[in-house]
């Protein structure tokens, strides 16, 4: 302990030493030149006795405090000398003394965190295995511009932030300690006293690469990884990959509540790869959309509230457990994509909130710097240092775990000032609009960087609203996102099949009115973990009528889907028609796929699948106008449309009957004089249907709806059927039932 009337004798440097406020410690501490002598100093709250080397010089102590001094001869000592000192129990502990080496952050990786374009920040700030002089050690760096002081805290040092406080590099705000001989393994933080208040917070490293499993907060001192990947024919067939033009089927998935072990506790990555992509594999999907595995404080955030932005969340293994999924997942010819959050983070303590005592990455105002729905806080997109922080985060995921793409989540909350506000509640930008100028910046830099730096990699936006050009090129206006959720023909399609079909001819029009903008952005068609939650009820229990109904009207609905212009994404248990809702504390219901409704639905999502990714009329033009055509879409009375899907070469017709009732010599216009075959029904027995449809189905010269050719058809009730034009010989499978 320091008396007061000893610390009113020191000089003000080493009251700011002894009182764990000097934002220099350098200037103080370690090696000094007077005259041709070195002066060595330490401040070591729990020593007793002090020494410079294993059989050196006996340090004595400023009177009063725990600042010990002495002077050596400069050629005696080692440029990096240890230091060995006595606690007051007799312990001998040794350490070589931090506060003699030299910066190492550059001046260029400053200055380009300075300017927002840092894109690989995230290796320069954080904690990092670092040799100097040919001493090992760990590097840490942290952004807090008002701290008056910053140490690094562990259960290296007894989490005493007197121990080890960091250097400030100039005006850049950000801080640095190199500490000799730690090594990986280590818990530790960030003990920041602010510079105006002096209020102490406690803060986990918001670049760390690993934190304890909640709800323990500690950052965790990672090992760079020696992970050897073999995914390199998956990643160099990427970067040429044409996705505009390929098929894109998303099986979206939460990784706590997909399965569980047989205790009930969470699968490892490493077991859940491989149990999840035999059944994705096998279920037809091209891709898997993992919400959010960046670390989080709370279970029932789902991930959404991230407070690791570079760390894969404890819960489910280490930072190489989870590159072996995605490498797993590649070299099985499945693509990765994750939910990304930079909308929005938590008020936690540990946590980014007020970082340095003030609102850092954060607005002051709440009514820009905090969502009310979510309890969140909300970034300032217009600091540069917080816009690379995201930026980092982003090419953080790509590069470390050779992801496939991003999906941006709430960018809607993000473009507008006053998102979910009510009058008075928002503050308008500087030209009296409510666009947010910095956020729409910011979303074209991540798009542009991440395109640049990553071909083939996808940026998948989350947006409802009908801002335009989201999807199109930054140099043309747009935002630069890859796609972005349909979320109106979601909305629309749900409301629709949500209707008896004795009122559905009423409500024709939520069927058709898609079309008017379907090729306005590039469009993903998502029935996501949003439409199964919170009192929404599952896909099977939004569906109306007996048992029969439901299913039917899941299984038209789903063939809706795979075959309208648009990739698709599927959230986990949908495929097998979930009944409940989605509980993001227990595993899937998997027992109801030893049900044949249950398992037919599987079936058919399989088949769907298959289809749409081998016939490219169902793909090739998913973005442009030329890829689809009305053949009926007025039929209101009957509940039923039809239209063609087609590539530059072939053409797919399809058929909808939104009514249990069959349509036997329904009479459709097409677009060839060519024989046709059904070549998917959603009627199929061996999807839970009745088996009605069509076997051999002829081109007559009956001109109908425009065309010159038209075929007459039998509709099974609450079906889908798809046809293409086929050799005489072809016979059909299960997906083309014959008729009955």
């Amino acid at each position: 302990m320091t008396d007061s009337s000893t610390l009113a004798e020191l000089s003000p440097d080493f009251q700011r030493i002894v009182e764990a406020r000097h934002h220099d410690p350098f200037a103080v501490l370690g090696r000094h030149r007077r005259d041709n002598r070195d002066l060595i100093r330490a401040f070591l709250p729990h020593a007793e006795e002090v020494r410079v080397g294993s059989a050196g010089r006996v340090m004595e102590r400023i009177a009063g405090t725990a600042i010990f001094e002495c002077e050596v001869e400069a050629e005696a000592t080692d440029l990096h000398y240890r230091l060995y000192w006595t606690d007051q129990t007799g312990q001998t502990h040794s350490f070589i003394d931090p506060y003699t080496f030299p910066p190492r952050l550059s001046d260029f990786d400053l200055y380009l965190f300075g300017e927002g374009r840092h894109w690989n920040i995230y290796r320069v700030l954080g904690a990092h295995p670092h040799s100097v002089d040919g001493i090992d050690g760990i590097l840490f760096a942290t952004w807090a511009p008002n701290a008056e002081r910053i140490s690094v805290v562990g259960e290296f040092n007894g989490w005493d932030g007197r121990r080890h406080p960091m250097r400030v590099r100039g005006a850049s705000g950000v801080w640095e300690l190199f500490i000799p001989e730690l090594q990986p393994g280590l818990l530790y933080k960030f003990e920041i006293r602010n510079r105006a208040h002096g209020t102490i917070h406690l803060k986990s490293d918001p670049y760390g690469r690993q934190f304890e499993l909640r709800p323990n907060t500690a950052s965790i001192i990672t090992r760079e990884s020696g992970y050897a990947w073999n995914d390199a024919d998956w990643l160099a067939q990427r970067k040429d990959w044409p996705w505009l033009h390929r098929p894109l089927s998303v099986y979206e998935m939460h990784a706590g509540s997909w399965k569980r072990d047989l205790e009930g506790g969470y699968l490892n990555y490493r077991d859940l790869a491989h149990e999840l992509v035999d059944y994705v594999k096998s279920a037809g999907f091209s891709h898997i959309e993992l919400m959010p595995v960046t670390e989080h404080p709370l279970d029932a955030s789902w991930g959404y509230q991230t407070t690791g932005y570079f760390a894969p969340t404890s819960r489910f293994g280490t930072p190489d457990d989870f590159r072996y999924f995605v490498d797993h997942c590649h070299r099985n010819g499945i693509g990765v994509l994750l939910d990304w959050v930079p909308a929005h983070f938590p008020k936690d303590a540990h946590g980014l909130a007020r970082f340095d005592g003030t609102a850092l990455y954060e607005h002051e105002d709440p009514r820009l710097g905090e969502h009310r729905d979510w309890g969140t806080l909300i970034y300032n997109y217009g600091r540069n240092e917080v816009k690379n922080f995201l930026l980092g985060s982003a090419l953080f995921w790509l590069e470390e775990f050779h992801l496939d793409g991003l999906r941006v989540d709430a960018v809607a909350s993000m473009l507008y000032l006053d998102y979910s506000r009510q009058p008075g509640d928002w503050i308008p930008n500087k030209y009296g609009g409510n666009e947010n100028l910095e956020a729409i910046a910011f979303l074209r830099d991540l798009n542009t960087v991440v395109h640049q730096q990553f071909p083939g990699v996808l940026v998948i936006a989350e947006e409802s609203t009908a801002w335009p050009q989201v999807t199109r090129p930054t140099w043309t206006g747009g935002l630069g996102f890859s796609m972005k959720w349909n979320m109106g023909w979601m909305h629309d399609i749900l409301v629709y099949m949500g209707k008896d079909p004795v009122h559905r001819h009423y409500h024709h029009d939520q069927l058709t009115f898609g079309l008017l903008y379907a090729f306005t952005e590039n469009f993903v068609l998502p029935f996501s973990h949003d439409e199964v939650v919170h009192g929404k009820g599952s896909m099977l229990a939004k569906m109306p009528g007996d048992e029969w109904r439901r299913f039917a009207n899941l299984r038209v609905l789903y063939t809706m889907m795979f075959t309208y212009p648009g990739k698709k994404l599927l959230f986990m248990g949908c495929e097998f028609a979930q009944t409940g809702e989605w509980n993001h504390t227990t595993a899937l219901d998997w027992p109801l796929l030893e049900s044949n409704l249950h398992k037919g639905v599987l079936h058919l999502v399989s088949d769907l699948n298959r289809l749409y990714q081998s016939t490219s009329a169902l793909y090739a033009y998913d973005f442009e106008s030329q890829g689809f055509e009305w053949i009926d879409s007025h039929d209101a009375a009957q509940s039923v449309i039809s239209y063609v899907r087609r590539d530059d070469d072939s053409h797919v017709v399809v058929v909808l009957n939104f009514t249990p009732v069959p349509r036997h010599n329904y009479r459709i216009g097409v677009p060839e004089p060519v024989g046709y075959r059904e070549v998917f029904n959603s009627d199929a027995e061996c999807y839970g249907g009745a088996n009605l449809g069509n076997w051999e189905i002829k081109t007559e010269s009956v001109e109908w709806m425009g065309r010159a050719q038209s075929v007459v058809l039998t509709l099974p009730p609450l079906a889908g059927i798809v046809l293409a034009p086929v050799a005489p010989s072809a016979t059909p499978d299960c997906g083309t039932p014959g008729d009955e």
